[in-house]
């Protein structure tokens, strides 16, 4: 039992942390290109309050946790985007999706960061060392998870927003109209072992990436 309290503790703030960030950097994004809905609302803020839906944050990762599973699946309260007040619409479109991913992979490259600082500037023996470091393995791994998750072309995940703004309005308009049951087709995928054999050569390959960057084999 305290194996898995320190397990979810450890694993708590990273979690937080990462869906926290790219719901922010959706809002952010897309405030700069025109929509200033999100700011107005209050939610480009990185108090993880404003954002936390009980369920995708702390529920459902909770759980998967508690049973072992590889991935650590949970989801924010989305950032408000009114699309219309975009300036260029579907090149921005595009943009304000591919924030929130490219957020995890910056935020993958500064947990990465604080283990190089760790192995360079503290002993390793120590608890306190070895608990941060656990602590920001765990936050590579949950940003590019949630990285290479949100890249799938499924609406209404971040990539299919960006393939559909490649498109053409028709083609778009068919497309999207797949988002009501895009969970359902994420669940049925994880449950019967797909979603991690599309995705685990991904996350592999960008975790061997930034073990070589840093120095950390």
């Amino acid at each position: 039992m305290l194996a898995t309290i320190q397990t979810i503790v450890l694993y708590a703030i990273p979690v937080i942390f990462a869906i926290t960030v790219h719901e922010v950097a959706h809002g952010w994004v897309a405030d700069k290109l025109g929509d200033p809905t999100a700011k107005r609302l209050g939610r480009l803020t990185l108090n993880p309050v404003k954002h936390i839906d009980p369920l995708g944050t702390v529920i459902l990762p909770g759980l998967m946790i508690l049973l072992g599973s590889k991935f650590i699946f949970g989801w924010a309260k989305p950032v408000p985007i009114t699309w219309q007040n975009l300036k260029h619409q579907r090149r921005d479109i595009a943009l304000v999706a591919a924030a929130g991913p490219i957020s995890n992979f910056i935020m993958a490259l500064l947990w990465a960061l604080i283990i190089k600082l760790i192995i360079l500037f503290s002993s390793e023996q120590s608890s306190i060392s070895q608990a941060l470091v656990t602590m920001a393995s765990a936050g590579i791994l949950v940003n590019l998870i949630l990285m290479v998750l949100n890249l799938i072309p499924i609406p209404p995940l971040d990539g299919s927003r960006i393939v559909s703004s490649f498109l053409s309005p028709k083609l778009s308009y068919y497309y999207n109209r797949i988002e009501p049951y895009g969970f359902f087709i994420l669940i049925f995928l994880l449950f019967t072992g797909m979603l991690g054999k599309v995705m685990w050569p991904f996350i592999r390959s960008i975790m061997q990436f930034i073990v070589t960057l840093f120095g950390l084999n």
